[in-house]
Parts: structure tokens; C-alpha cells; sequence
């Protein structure tokens, strides 16, 4: 294992920035030996979470657990180590005829990540959450024991490490399953809504669609709050297809990918900026609804194209704020938070609204439960705090919760739902925070 050595960590937000110890290694009994070595120790995928969930005073980077182990081709169902990238498994798995069950908006995730966090996409009103398809993982847990854990062998640790933030162990390796897939495509529409109520009437219409998700203006007011455009979208098949992607409907052309060069200094991006960004989005669909093709990519991870985007926030860095309001208050708490922002200043031009199905019960400590979800992304400066205040109120009246992997503001009161993880020697910074928050 290499020496101890201190460093600056922050997640893909830039914010917190820290300075704490950080280590890497692909021996196991070197990984054993510097959880016993250490306490509040906490694991580290790609850091491409917006918190602090993957920093604290001792962290294991999982980057070097990097290889696959086995990929059942027949039905679909790949093992790798916790430090594989999804990005990784769809270079692998996609030209075999096969795509994520669950995928987040970024591919630049560890598969330990995505456990730790429960992701949800797009369709989890459909299909549920990356934990719906996961069929067992390795755990080192807090007795630097290597033990499997599946719905039937260690299941207390199996639903305690889903959506668990890290705070049960390091996972080491995991198996899952795939679905099947004809093309790289997906069959997109997309439709223009001039409001909130015209939105969620969309979000009703599109159910049976298995992707749904809208981006929405949050700088509207009045009778355009909420404007937004629904993108709704299935896999392609083959047959489907124009005649030019059919030949080669499982591989995507190269795309060139442009790289953000520098910290974008904090004057470029302000309330202007993001409204005459906002209103060019909107714009550039002139149609009330288009029908089309894309690629996966395109469909899943538009920022993706973009390197090192985070830069475009500045140095300060950026938060992404992300709550889930149930069902039954959906609309009204959308519209509180959403003027709350208009009335603020601080808008966001990466605001994601989606609907979510039932939660699995089973799995009690992931994020999602029946009803909406808005994420939206707010540049760091001296009145952040005093709006996510705002927006907290707002979300623990509608008795909605936000999202621990993008959380580093927050309230307590609405990130303390974590249960049955070990807190004597797995431990964030925010697991810390919202212990002494109370």
C-alpha cells in the first residue's frame, strides 16, 4: 500500500474542498489493513457525487478496483470490481446487445457508487432503482470481514448497504444483471409545456413510457411557471431504425468531445446568462412535440459530451439540490419551490424534474419514494444557504426528503433516514454533519 499521505479531495461540485488522507490499492488484505488501522474511514468511487458523502478523515478510493470478473452473456449478468465505471460496462456490454437496467445521468460512476447510492434514472417509475437488478456484492465490513451479501446470505447488510451511503463498508465487487436491447437508440419525443400544470398533466399521459424526464425554467413566474419540455423515450429495435443506423445499430460514431479548459470566472454565469440560456432551450424546439432518434448517449448523458464541465461553475464550485415531494403534494410543493427560486435569483439551467414509482420497502435506506423529484444545480455564493433553507422548509412540509449523494446544505431533519449502518467506523463529513446538526 502506498505511504499516508494528506491531499485536496472534493467531489465533482467542487464543494466542500477538503484536505484528508487518501488511499488506493487492489490488495485485499492491504485494504483490510487500513480499515483496521484506521477509524472513520469511508469508501470513494469516481467522486462524480455533488456532496460530501465520499469525503471524511480517512477515505479508500476504490479507482484501482477496476476489472471485471465474468460476463454471462447468455442471460446477461456481469460481475466486476466496485471500482468499474458504468461507462466501463456499457463499452462492454452494449455492443453485445445489452444496456443498465437503472443508469444515473452520468455514465462516470462506479458500479460501489451506484450501490451506495441507490441510483435511480429515468425510468424508475418502471423499472426502480440500480438495486432492483444488483444479485449479491462482497462487503468489508466493519470487522474487516469480506462477506457476500444478497437477498438471501447476509441480507440485514444487503439492504443496509443499498443506498447506505458507505457507512456498512467497503464493497469490493458486485454482480448484476443487464437488459436486453436491439440498438444503441432510443425513440425520443419530445414536447413543449407552457406550465407546471401542463407538465405534470404530460407526466400522467407518459407513464406507460418507460423513460420520462423534463427540464424545466426555473426563472418562469406567474402563468409560466414550470415551463418546461417533457423528453419521453423507449429502447429502439432494430426494424425501427432509419435504413443508415441499421447496420450497425449496437455501435455509436465517435463523437468529438470538447473540454471546459479552465475555471470559468464567477461573473459568467449569473441570473442574465442562465435566462438568456433558458430561454434559447426552450426555444430550439420549434415544434410543439418532435419525434426522433438518438443515440444513447445523447438520451442519457448529454453532459457527458462535455469535459470537465463542472469548470463552468468557477472556483467556487456548485451544489445540486435534489428533493422528492410525494404524489399526492406533487404539484403544489413544485410550485413553492419553484417561485421560491424565481424570487431568488440564484437559477439554475440544469433543472430535471422526473416522477418516481413506488419505493421498494424492502429497501429502506435508498432516496426514492412515490412522487416527484426536481434536481437542480446552484452556484455557490453568500445567499446559497439562506435558499436551500427556503427550499428545505418547503420540501419537509410536503413531507418530501432530498438526496443524500447530492446533499452537503441540507437540514437533518430531512437527511436522517439512514438506518442499520455501522457508525463507529465507517463515517463521512456528512454523516458528521447531520449528527451534529441534531
Amino acid at each position: 500500500m502506498k505511504p499516508n499521505f494528506v491531499q485536496k479531495v472534493t467531489n465533482w461540485g467542487n464543494f466542500p474542498i477538503v484536505e484528508k488522507e487518501m488511499k488506493s490499492d487492489d490488495s485485499v488484505s492491504k485494504i483490510k489493513q487500513f480499515v483496521r488501522e484506521n477509524n472513520e474511514v469511508i469508501a470513494r468511487g469516481n467522486g462524480r457525487c455533488y456532496g460530501d458523502a465520499s469525503l471524511g478523515e480517512h477515505i479508500f478510493s476504490t479507482k484501482r478496483l477496476n476489472k471485471f470478473i465474468s460476463f454471462d452473456r447468455l442471460n446477461g449478468i456481469i460481475e466486476c470490481e466496485s471500482g468499474v465505471l458504468l461507462s466501463e460496462v456499457l463499452e462492454v456490454s452494449v455492443p453485445q446487445g445489452y444496456f443498465l437496467y437503472v443508469t444515473p445521468g452520468t455514465k462516470f460512476v462506479s458500479v460501489g457508487g451506484a450501490i451506495a447510492s441507490d441510483v435511480h434514472g429515468k425510468n424508475h417509475h418502471a423499472e426502480g432503482c440500480f438495486s432492483e437488478y444488483v444479485i449479491e456484492f462482497k462487503l468489508l465490513n466493519e470487522n474487516s470481514e469480506v462477506i457476500t451479501c444478497s437477498r438471501e446470505e447476509n441480507s440485514d447488510k444487503f439492504w443496509a448497504t443499498i443506498g447506505g451511503m458507505g457507512l456498512t463498508g467497503i464493497i469490493l465487487s458486485a454482480k448484476f444483471k443487464l437488459k436486453n436491447i436491439e440498438s444503441a437508440y432510443i425513440r425520443q419525443e419530445s414536447i413543449k409545456a407552457e406550465n407546471l400544470d401542463e407538465v405534470f398533466k404530460l407526466f400522467d399521459e407518459s407513464e406507460d413510457w418507460t423513460y420520462n424526464v423534463a427540464w424545466i425554467d426555473c426563472f418562469q413566474k406567474g402563468r409560466n411557471l414550470g415551463r418546461s419540455i417533457l423528453m419521453r423515450g423507449e429502447h429502439a429495435l432494430k426494424a425501427e431504425l432509419p435504413s443508415n443506423l441499421q447496420k450497425k445499430s449496437l455501435k455509436l460514431k465517435e463523437k468529438f468531445k470538447p473540454t471546459v479548459p479552465f475555471y470559468f470566472p464567477g461573473f459568467v454565469l449569473n441570473t442574465l446568462t442562465i435566462k438568456i440560456f433558458n430561454f434559447l432551450y426552450y426555444n430550439k424546439q420549434t415544434k410543439k412535440q418532435l419525434n426522433n432518434f438518438i443515440d444513447y448517449e445523447t438520451f442519457f448523458y448529454p453532459l457527458d459530451v462535455i469535459n470537465d464541465w463542472n469548470k463552468i461553475y468557477g472556483k467556487s464550485g456548485f451544489i445540486q439540490y435534489q428533493m422528492v415531494i410525494p404524489k399526492e403534494n406533487g404539484k403544489e410543493g413544485m410550485r413553492q419551490i419553484l417561485d421560491a427560486i424565481a424570487k431568488s435569483g440564484n437559477g439554475s439551467f440544469l433543472a430535471v424534474l422526473k416522477l418516481f414509482g413506488k419505493d421498494n420497502p424492502l429497501a429502506y435506506n435508498s432516496f426514492p419514494k412515490e412522487g416527484y423529484t426536481l434536481a437542480l444545480d446552484f452556484k455557490v455564493n453568500k445567499g446559497l444557504k439562506k435558499l436551500v433553507d427556503q427550499l428545505d422548509t418547503i420540501v419537509e412540509k410536503f413531507g418530501g426528503r432530498i438526496y443524500l449523494t447530492k446533499d452537503s446544505m441540507s437540514k437533518s431533519s430531512l437527511t436522517n433516514y439512514l438506518q442499520n449502518v455501522d457508525s463507529s467506523k465507517f463515517v463521512s463529513l456528512q454523516h458528521k454533519r447531520i449528527i451534529n446538526n441534531h
